[in-house]
C-alpha cells in the first residue's frame, strides 16, 4: 500500500516528539546528575571556594557567553544628552566595526573630591537607556538612583526582538553571543568610565531589569569589577523555563524569542549555578508575584538552591530575594536600599 501524505507527516510528528522527548530527559531530568559531576565546589573558605568554581568559570565564558576580543580604534565621543530633565553625557566609542553607547549622568554635588559610587543600569527588551529614567515599568529607576547619591552608567543594547533573533542567529555562526559582544562593549565603556574622578572605580553595581537581568547574570561572573547586583524580572527556573511549557509562565520554547537560546546553557549552568558564580558579591533577586516570566513559588525553590552556597560560606547577609505582587516592573525601594547596604554605606566586599 502506497504511504500517504497523512501517513509521512505523522510519521514526521513521531519523530519530532522522540527529538523533544530525548532532549527534554537530558536538559531537565539528567541536569542535577550532570551539574553534580561538572561542580566541585569548596566551601572552606571564600578563596578556596573562588578557586573549586574557576574551570566552570571558564566554561561559562568559552562554551555559552563566548565574548569576541574588541578592541577600541579610537577616543570616546561624548556630547551633553538631556534625558527626561536629567543632564548627562551620551558616550559612544569606537570598537573597531561596531560603536559602545551609553548615557552618563552624576547626581548633583559628585566631583573629584566627593567622587560617588556607580550602578550600570541595564534595560530589557523593547526598552531603551531613556526608559529607565520614565514612569512605568521602571518607575524612573534610574532618576531615583541619582537623587540617592549614585552615578549611573545606562548602555545601549538591542533591544528588539527581531532584530536580536536575526543578530544571534548571526552570532552562532561565528562562535559567539550577542550578550557576549555587549558585554565587551560594557567593559570597553567601563575602562573609560572609572577613570572619571567623579567616580569611585571600587564602588560599581549593576541593576538589570528583564533581558538585563540577563545581563547582569551572564557578566558578572566575568566581569570582577561590578561589586553588587540586582537582577529584577529575570531569574528564574531555568530548565523549565526553557524547555517545559506550563500555563502559570511563558515558556520560551513556545515563544518567537529565539534569542534567548544560548549553546551549552543548560550543560551545568542553569540560573541558581550561574549565580553561584557571582558569590561571593552580594546579588539581589526581585520577582513579581503576577509577572509571567516565572511562577514565582519556582523562582523561589531556584532562589534556595542558590542560597546554600551563600549559607555555607557564612555569608547569607549577602544576598535577598524579594517577590512583590505585582508584575513585570522596577522595584525601586527595595533595589536601592540593598545597593545603599552594600555599596554606598559599606565598604565593597
Amino acid at each position: 500500500m502506497p504511504a500517504t501524505a497523512d501517513f509521512e507527516d505523522e510519521r514526521n510528528i513521531e519523530y519530532a516528539n522522540q527529538l523533544e522527548s530525548y532532549l527534554r530527559q537530558y536538559l531537565v531530568d539528567q541536569y542535577e546528575e550532570r551539574a553534580e559531576k561538572a561542580w566541585d565546589r569548596d566551601y572552606s573558605s571564600i578563596d578556596a571556594f573562588l578557586r573549586s568554581v574557576k574551570p566552570n568559570r571558564q566554561r561559562w565564558e568559552s562554551v555559552v557567553v563566548k565574548p569576541p576580543k574588541l578592541i577600541k580604534t579610537g577616543p570616546p565621543e561624548k556630547k551633553p544628552y538631556v534625558i527626561e530633565n536629567v543632564k548627562g553625557e551620551w558616550i559612544e566609542l569606537n570598537l573597531g566595526p561596531i560603536a559602545a553607547q551609553a548615557f552618563l549622568a552624576f547626581p548633583d554635588g559628585a566631583d573629584e573630591l566627593n567622587p560617588v559610587p556607580i550602578v550600570i543600569v541595564q534595560h530589557g527588551i523593547g526598552s531603551t537607556p531613556e526608559t529607565a529614567f520614565r514612569r512605568g515599568s521602571y518607575n524612573e529607576c534610574a532618576k531615583e538612583l541619582l537623587k540617592a547619591g549614585y552615578a549611573v552608567l545606562v548602555p545601549l543594547n538591542l533591544r528588539s526582538v527581531d532584530l536580536r533573533n536575526r543578530i544571534e542567529r548571526l552570532c552562532r555562526l561565528a562562535d559567539t553571543s550577542l550578550p557576549g559582544i555587549e558585554l565587551v562593549r560594557l567593559q570597553n565603556l567601563l575602562d573609560i568610565v572609572l577613570e572619571d574622578p567623579r567616580v569611585d572605580r571600587e564602588r560599581v553595581g549593576m541593576w538589570g531589569q528583564s533581558l538585563g537581568g540577563l545581563a547582569t547574570m551572564f557578566w558578572m561572573p566575568l566581569e570582577p569589577r561590578i561589586k553588587v547586583g540586582v537582577v529584577s524580572a529575570w531569574y528564574n527556573h531555568r530548565r523549565n523555563k526553557m524547555v517545559i511549557p506550563d500555563d502559570r509562565y511563558t515558556c520560551f520554547l513556545e515563544t518567537r524569542e529565539e534569542h534567548a537560546f544560548f549553546s551549552g546553557w543548560l550543560s551545568e549552568f542553569t540560573d541558581s549555578d550561574v549565580a553561584s558564580l557571582i558569590c561571593p558579591r552580594p546579588l539581589q533577586i526581585v520577582h513579581g508575584k503576577a509577572d509571567r516570566i516565572a511562577h514565582w513559588p519556582q523562582v523561589i525553590e531556584e532562589y534556595e538552591v542558590f542560597k546554600t552556597h551563600y549559607v555555607k560560606l557564612n555569608i547569607e547577609e549577602r544576598i535577598d530575594l524579594v517577590i512583590h505582587d505585582e508584575g513585570h516592573i522596577v522595584i525601586v525601594d527595595e533595589g536601592i536600599a540593598f545597593l545603599n547596604k552594600w555599596l554606598y554605606t559599606l565598604p565593597p566586599q
